[in-house]
């Protein structure tokens, strides 16, 4: 009965249209994920544009709005928690590029202003918990309200081949970027996004600055400082926290691509990272690397690696290994599937197992709709040996 009712709301509010970010549609000359503004706007813009976009292009000016929805369900939850969860999200999202017009040393100012909703007393943020799962359930589906996730001035420097940002930013934008990692269009679990679970993130709108450039036609290198104690319900306090606590996420990557327009899916990247204690995010000083590599086959087969070790820094996992691929065009040219495997070491703990396979489809150029299955064996918060968990759910994007 909940997954109906918040259907039934997501389909009174539709606003929007979608993409996937997969494969060939992955390839573009941009730094940061496909979540980054600018690289979502484009790829939605793929599709057959609203003469109103063209007006705002000729200035100069991006934007895009999504509403996306998620409902989740488990066969096995701890006593007291909820079997079932359902969230979604309103995003208004663009940029505005004053700097430099045609040419590709643009600069501009780019934002996304939020307002993530619950439909249930569990959003889906935190639905592995109740499972008996350590982890998380695309994180940004949660019931935070209205929230600003970006405001930030964007340069590009060398004929394109760098990027500097500066101002509110979301560091998983940029930070062991890897192209099955969109809570909207990829994994779901965390385990299969940035850090594996092992590295202590600041939260979104975070005071700080990033920068990535590209060394030859194949290496790069990108870097970031960035406010451990932001919150992004009152981002303007991040002035007072960035410049008194001095309290930073710090970042270092080092990676290779077969060329810049393929960084997405045809790379190999360590990050190093280090953070300082943050009683706004629950972690300690700590520090850890990272690891990921990918490699697109014959423009549809996607096969990935990823780890993480972290030290002293609070994270959900110690030590955690990913391993999977996806399949661009199955059953449709638009529709993608995924599948893959992480390992996950906590203190104290029996190592825990997550497996999960999801298909996404484009029924509309305007609508994606995803169908996910997630396997826990082992979940750390389940004293009861032998146990597991079956989650399954369903994800709806619409965008314009």
């Amino acid at each position: 009965m909940i997954i109906q009712k918040s259907l039934i709301t997501l389909a009174t509010t539709c606003l929007l249209t979608t993409s996937t970010v997969w494969a060939e549609n992955n390839k573009g000359t941009n730094f940061g994920s496909p979540n980054a503004v600018d690289n979502q706007i484009a790829e939605d813009n793929k599709k057959s544009e609203p003469s109103f976009k063209t007006q705002l292009e000729r200035n100069n000016i991006s934007m895009g709005v999504d509403y996306s929805a998620i409902t989740l369900g488990a066969n096995n939850v701890l006593p007291g928690s909820d079997d079932t969860s359902a969230s979604g999200m309103i995003r208004f999202y663009g940029s505005w590029n004053p700097i430099g017009v045609g040419t590709k040393e643009t600069g501009g100012f780019v934002w996304k202003i939020e307002h993530r909703h619950s439909y249930t007393d569990t959003a889906v943020k935190d639905f592995e918990f109740g499972t008996g799962g350590l982890g998380l359930i695309t994180p940004p589906f949660s019931d935070e309200g209205t929230r600003l996730t970006n405001l930030y001035w964007k340069q590009k420097y060398m004929d394109g081949k760098a990027t500097v940002v500066a101002g509110f930013l979301d560091v998983t934008d940029f930070v062991d970027v890897f192209a099955m990692a969109s809570p909207w269009t990829g994994f779901m679990n965390f385990a299969f996004s940035t850090g594996t679970t092992t590295m202590a993130l600041p939260g979104d709108a975070t005071l700080g600055i990033a920068g990535g450039m590209m060394l030859s036609d194949d290496y790069y290198i990108v870097g970031s400082l960035a406010d451990m104690n932001s919150v992004s319900s009152k981002p303007f306090k991040g002035f007072d926290s960035f410049f008194n606590d001095n309290k930073f996420f710090k970042s270092v990557e080092l990676g290779w691509t077969k060329s810049h327009s393929d960084i997405y899916v045809d790379n190999i990247h360590t990050t190093l990272w280090h953070a300082d204690e943050s009683e706004v995010q629950g972690s300690t000083k700590g520090y850890g690397i990272n690891f990921s590599a990918s490699r697109l086959i014959k423009g549809q087969w996607l096969p990935f690696i990823r780890a993480g070790y972290s030290q002293d820094a609070g994270t959900l996992m110690e030590k955690s290994i990913s391993a999977g691929f996806g399949y661009y065009g199955l059953w449709g040219k638009s529709n993608n599937l995924g599948l893959a495997m992480n390992w996950g070491q906590i203190e104290g703990n029996d190592d825990q197992y997550t497996t999960e396979i999801f298909y996404i489809m484009k029924p509309l150029d305007y609508l994606d709709i995803t169908a996910d299955i997630q396997y826990i064996e082992n979940p750390a918060l389940n004293s009861v040996d032998n146990n597991n968990t079956l989650i399954y759910g369903l994800r709806v994007r619409l965008a314009i």
